[in-house]
């Protein structure tokens, strides 16, 4: 009987080590999820501090006068090279006949995220359903590719193609959707950047399709190529 009665006492307490241990294996698990949370809620505390104090400080600079004076210089250099690259941009060709599609171009800068954007209309750059560049466009690019390289060589460039939201029906024997051939499209175009001068190692590529259309769809159907001044 007290043999029976150890046994019984023996199995109850293994079965509270057992239960123990599990629920010693659960609060670690716990425990290790907790401790990796706070970590990532300290990162994005971090991040936010930083990006306050980013802030703080361009308040401050804003009110002291030199460094005002050297932003608002910089700034209108900025713009100065923006008004001669759409003038060069729009310029035809010496010797060449007038291109009145390059009318459509524009360039583009944003002070505070600090780019410069080229917007080519897909017209200009591409036949219908195409992603080849047209040879009439070439000379654009060049100018796009010269200008690049004479003052911002180095700086990051991004590549974003654009359609229309008109879904692909013509050739669907070349493009699954419209993200495939804005994609094509910026490739097409990030091809011939980088195989005429533009540093490789600095471009990049986005298929953004009928993201962010335009008032009209000739509009909405561009390339943007995105230039950090910074």
């Amino acid at each position: 009987m007290n043999v029976f009665r150890a046994g019984r006492s023996i199995m109850m307490v293994a079965g509270l080590l057992c239960i123990s241990m599990g629920c010693q294996n659960k609060l670690a698990d716990e425990n290790d999820a907790l401790h990796k949370q706070n970590r990532e809620l300290q990162e994005r505390l971090n991040e936010d501090d930083a990006k306050l104090r980013a802030a703080n400080a361009a308040s401050v600079n804003a009110t002291d006068p030199a460094a005002l004076t050297a932003a608002q210089s910089e700034i209108a250099a900025l713009n100065q090279k923006i008004a001669e690259l759409q003038a060069n941009l729009q310029a035809p060709q010496a010797g060449g006949p007038a291109q009145p599609g390059l009318s459509g171009i524009q360039a583009t800068y944003d002070a505070a995220a600090g780019t410069l954007t080229v917007n080519l209309p897909g017209d200009v750059l591409f036949d219908s359903g195409k992603a080849v560049v047209k040879g009439s466009a070439q000379p654009t690019l060049e100018k796009i590719i010269a200008a690049v390289n004479k003052d911002y060589r180095g700086k990051r460039i991004l590549i974003e193609g654009y359609t229309d939201t008109d879904p692909i029906s013509r050739s669907r024997d070349q493009w699954d959707d419209n993200w495939d051939l804005s994609y094509g499209r910026a490739k097409a175009v990030e091809q011939y950047l980088t195989s005429h001068g533009v540093d490789a190692k600095h471009v990049a590529i986005v298929a953004n399709g009928p993201n962010k259309s335009k008032s009209t769809k000739p509009a909405s159907r561009r390339v943007e190529i995105v230039v950090s001044t910074r």
